[in-house]
Parts: C-alpha cells; structure tokens; sequence
C-alpha cells in the first residue's frame, strides 16, 4: 500500500470540514459511537493540555516511561514531516498500511456527516490505541482542552496542565484567564492533576475547577519544585530530592517541563529509573534542533543551524534565552509565521540578540503570512530584516556574507516541517 493512499484519504477527509468552525465534541462523540466506542478501550491515559510546553513534557514522560519497560502510545499535533508522527504505537510510529485502515474505518463510519480533519482523525488514533496493546497512553490535546477533540476520556490516570500563555486567542479567549478556563477543561472528577509554572491568574482559574471536582492538584510552587544548580537538575516534593542530569533539550524553560513530567511519574508510582530516563532520554524535534547532516546543512558551510518550531511570545521569550546562553555568535533568523500569530510579540524578545532576520513564507500554508508583512513586522520591533523566496536562498545568502554566523530557523511548526522535509 503505497503512502499516496493516505495521502487521498486525508484528503477526502479534508473535504468534510464543516463550513464553520465550530469546538464541540458532539461531532466526536457521534463517531466514535458508530465504531463502538474505542475510547473505552484504551490504556491509562495521561491526558496533558497547555500553551507552551506540551510536547517537551509528552516526550519526556514518555521517555520515563519507556526507560522502566512500559509499552507506551503517543499522540501528539500537528506532525512535522510525515502525518504519521501523530501517532506512536507501543513506541513506534504508525506504519502506512496500518494508518490507511484506520483512517479508511473513519471514513466509512462517518460518512458525509460534517467532521474537522483534526476531529475524525483523533478518532481513528483511538481505534488504533485500543486495538494495540500498550501499558500507557499520552494523549495531548490539539487547541485547548474543554472542547477538544482529545477530551473524550471519561476517566484518565492522570492530567497534566503545562504553562498557559496568550496563544489562538480567536478560539480560546483573549486573556490569561479565559485561556485558562478552556484548558483546565481536561481536569476530570477526582483525578490528580499536575500543573507547571503558571501565570497567577491561570493558577486561580485551575485551583477553582479542581476544587469544583475535587481533583488533587500537584502544582509547582506548592507540591513540587525545580531548580537548576550547577548544571544539574534538583526536583523536590513530599517524597523526597532528587539530583539529575540537566534535561537533553536544550534551554532553561526544559527546566520546568522536565518537572512536570517528573512529578506526572511519581504521581504515577514510578522512581529513580524514570526520573532519570525522561530528562536523558527525550527527543523532540524542532524545538531548539542542532541540525547537523543534510543539504541544507551543507548550504550552510561553517555557520551552525538551528531549528526552532516556537510561535507565540512565550517562546519567543524562550528562544532569546536560549540563544543568548549560547557561545557569541553573530545571530541571524530565517522566520516564517502564520497570520493567526502575534508576530511582533514573538520577535520583540529576540530583536536585541539577532543582527538580520530574513523572512520568508510558509510554501503550502494557506494561513502563512507574506514574507514582506513578517518583515514589517520585524523592523517594528527594531530588528533589521529583509526578504527571501525560500529558505535555502535565505540560509546561502548568509553563510556568503557572515560564514561563522548561527542561523536560526523559526516561528512555525509548518515551517520546521518544511525545513525537516526539505534535509532529509
């Protein structure tokens, strides 16, 4: 079964898309009623939701998990290279033959009825979690929490809320608080609920609804804290200290997923195997990659890529930091974005550290905004910036005018995919 197959299938699937936009789980739970209630059948879930930090902290527990022997499914948006990422079965990807059944099961059982792509294909990752056998499943929401297409589990292990910043305001809300509201919509009745460093008037919003539930909370602040002292990661609660290797992805802020996923284990019963192996075993891509072999690495000559899929002020905030903790290098940013984001909020905390952005689109992206609009944006916030047509121009017109530079891939997860795609 060749990979064009569910390359048509996603495609009819696209086609489905109700005209509005509409978060509701009605649509869901109509589906996966006609295929017998998959999610009933799956492992423990370890539901997480957030802003900034969701995927680092999946990959990490998930590392954890899998440095103990457990069997662990992974679902995670959007994907980078292959639609395939989103979903890790038993600890490997999805196989094309596989996928095609179970998005062709979907489609079958859904019919003309109108469903979003993100909605009928979190159906099918449910058919195949509870049709393979695993001891685990991570299971991170798309947009939100309350009313998104993942919240259909009616009683997980646990939930994991990672820090909460301004991001998809035209979904969510315009403010902390508001934000807040629909992501800690993924705390069920009685079930623990870990929550990273957060905003003040996020933490009100999530100690409010775990009250309401009576849903124990494992906060940072208060039942769990995290340090980093002499390069070495200190995690404290109830049970005790630990001393461990800093976190394998890079930056401060991995300081505070970490945490999260560590306190995710212990509150699942697990100890110093797992501690260790999420800070030493997680991977991510495209959150602050070193890429290292590819042609576009070749392109590039003597200057270092780098590739980051961050895309709100948040991360912008975490990138600058990132890089200014890094040996000086002249710092230049080949950037592409979405219309949907707060540009300039993204590129205000990196204007001081980089000497030139190049903007660029997002080839393939209907939302991508035009290289010329990121580029104002980018002066905007005092940086000096220009345009390119693509990336591999943007890379080779820097490595001929600054040969030692640091060059910086960033500002969407589509753009990292392309990237990814693009260097093999």
């Amino acid at each position: 079964m060749s990979r064009a197959k569910t390359d048509i299938i996603l495609e009819r699937m696209m086609s489905l898309h109700p005209k509005l936009i509409d978060l509701t789980l009605e649509r869901v739970h109509r589906l996966l009623a006609a295929l017998d209630h998959p999610e009933r059948a799956l492992p423990p879930v370890i539901h997480l939701a957030g802003t900034n930090g969701k995927g680092s902290t999946q990959a990490m527990i998930r590392a954890g998990l899998e440095a103990t022997g457990a069997r662990v499914h992974a679902y995670t948006s959007p994907h980078l290279a292959r639609f395939h990422e989103r979903i890790r079965l038993a600890g490997s990807l999805i196989e094309e033959e596989a996928l095609a059944t179970y998005l062709n099961r979907c489609l079958v059982a859904n019919g003309e009825a109108p469903i979003t792509y993100f909605e009928i294909t979190t159906v099918a990752a449910m058919l195949a979690f509870a049709e393979t056998p695993a001891d685990y499943l991570l299971l991170e929401t798309g947009l939100g929490g309350r009313v998104d297409a993942t919240n259909v589990v009616a009683q997980p292990a646990l939930t994991v809320i990672t820090t909460i910043s301004i991001d998809h305001t035209q979904f969510l809300g315009e403010t902390i608080a508001e934000i807040a509201g629909e992501k800690a919509g993924i705390i069920k009745r009685g079930i623990p609920c870990v929550v990273a460093p957060q905003p003040e008037a996020a933490m009100e919003v999530i100690e409010a609804r775990a009250a309401r539930l009576g849903a124990p909370l494992i906060a940072h602040g208060q039942h769990w804290h995290v340090s980093r002292e002499r390069d070495r990661l200190i995690f404290q609660d109830e049970d005790g200290l630990l001393d461990l290797p800093p976190p394998n992805l890079i930056g401060s802020h991995q300081f505070d997923n970490a945490g999260a996923a560590i306190a995710a284990l212990r509150a699942l019963g697990f100890g110093d195997t797992a501690c260790e192996g999420a800070v030493t075993g997680a991977y991510w891509p495209a959150r602050m990659q070193r890429l290292r072999a590819g042609p576009l690495v070749e392109a590039a000559g003597a200057c270092e890529l780098w590739l980051d899929g961050g895309h709100n002020p948040a991360a912008g905030e975490a990138l600058g930091e990132v890089l200014s903790s890094l040996p000086e290098r002249p710092t230049y940013l080949i950037c592409g974005m979405l219309k949907t984001k707060d540009v300039a909020g993204f590129l205000r905390p990196l204007a001081s550290i980089s000497q030139q952005l190049i903007a660029v689109e997002i080839t393939g992206e209907p939302a991508t905004l035009g290289a010329r609009e990121t580029a104002d944006f980018a002066i905007e916030v005092g940086m000096n910036a220009s345009t390119a047509p693509d990336p591999a121009t943007a890379i080779a017109e820097i490595s001929s005018h600054s040969p030692n530079a640091r060059i910086i891939i960033c500002g969407s997860l589509y753009l990292a995919g392309r990237i990814l795609r693009e260097n093999g």
